[in-house]
């Protein structure tokens, strides 16, 4: 009996081994996350060929790909996987907390997002966060992300959606600047300002400033003082009053509380967005994801943000 389940656990771990290897594409960074070195990832993973009869991988000297049986494969684990954690999860909400690994997508701007994190992370010390910051698309179900926070709309069939809050766009500097180059009245008066751009990592694209005015609808061409392909550089940059600059409201609320920042043209910026988080469709939601999505629910974007942003801007006009 003992040398049955011996081979049923071993058979498991083997299991585990590939999914790891499949999920991260490389042997080596498998090992390391499972405490094995390369070698004996790559032998298990040999072993299990040869017990199925089948190839699962196509092998080169600078990477591993999966092939259609190891695709197929790989699928079949997660459903075991999840019946397992089913189970788990099952006693653990007996017995209380939430426990085990979550895999999360998060975009660049989620370090942002890093003080709510830390609290999830006090709130349930025994969930281990595997954080992938990234503004690419990824495939939530072949990526092996447990949850993909983003923005926009998410229309795969396959996933599930929570929005989580809304945000809105704001420009912002410090007193000390607009002290010395002049408060904008209207956005055609950032035409003399310093303005500070967040560029897009993916196309190099500057992202557009949602300026809305009777007399140039959009069209403001704001003149270029520096670029950076994420958030916190800019919010450096205009604290140290070298600009202006065009951020989330979530990204500042500690900047504009402590008078580091202030905004301006309130009344001619329109913009609004979504945080949402996505996972994959199961007729079972673990206790460690639905803890996971509950708290930044609560605690990503407040309340306070969501109701601003029902408030008409002054400066709207049909």
């Amino acid at each position: 009996m003992s040398a049955i389940v011996g081979t049923r656990v071993d058979s498991l771990n083997a299991l585990k081994v590939f999914s790891r290897a499949a999920e991260l594409r490389s042997f080596t960074d498998a090992g390391q996350q499972l405490g094995l070195s390369s070698s004996a990832v790559g032998k298990a993973v040999a072993r299990l060929e040869k017990r199925l009869g089948v190839r699962l991988f196509h092998r080169s000297t600078r990477s591993i790909t999966l092939t259609q049986e190891g695709q197929q494969f790989l699928e079949s684990c997660r459903r075991i996987f999840s019946e397992i954690d089913a189970i788990e999860s099952g006693f653990a909400q007996s017995k209380g907390a939430p426990k085990g690994r979550l895999r999360v997508s998060l975009p660049m701007v989620g370090m942002l997002m890093m003080p709510t994190l830390s609290g999830f992370m006090r709130a349930y010390p025994e969930i281990e966060l595997d954080l992938d910051f990234s503004d690419h698309l990824v495939d939530v179900v072949n990526d092996g992300f447990d949850v993909v926070v983003r923005t926009g709309d998410a229309s795969d069939s396959r996933l599930i959606a929570r929005t989580l809050g809304a945000y809105r766009l704001q420009l912002v500097g410090a007193p000390s600047y607009f002290a010395r180059a002049g408060t904008p009245a209207k956005p055609e008066d950032l035409l003399n300002h310093a303005c500070l751009h967040h560029r897009y990592p993916t196309s190099g694209k500057l992202q557009r400033w949602p300026l809305v005015t009777p007399a140039s609808g959009n069209d403001v061409a704001l003149p270029v003082t520096a670029s950076a392909s994420t958030v916190e550089p800019l919010i450096a940059l205009a604290e140290e009053g070298l600009g202006v600059t065009c951020v989330p409201n979530f990204a500042i609320r500690r900047q504009l509380a402590d008078g580091s920042l202030v905004t301006v043209l309130d009344e001619y910026v329109e913009h609004s967005g979504v945080f949402r988080a996505v996972w994959p469709s199961s007729p079972y939601v673990s206790p460690k994801l639905r803890v996971f999505v509950d708290f930044l629910a609560a605690n990503l974007l407040p309340a306070a943000d969501a109701k601003r942003l029902r408030t008409p801007a002054k400066g709207k006009r049909s």
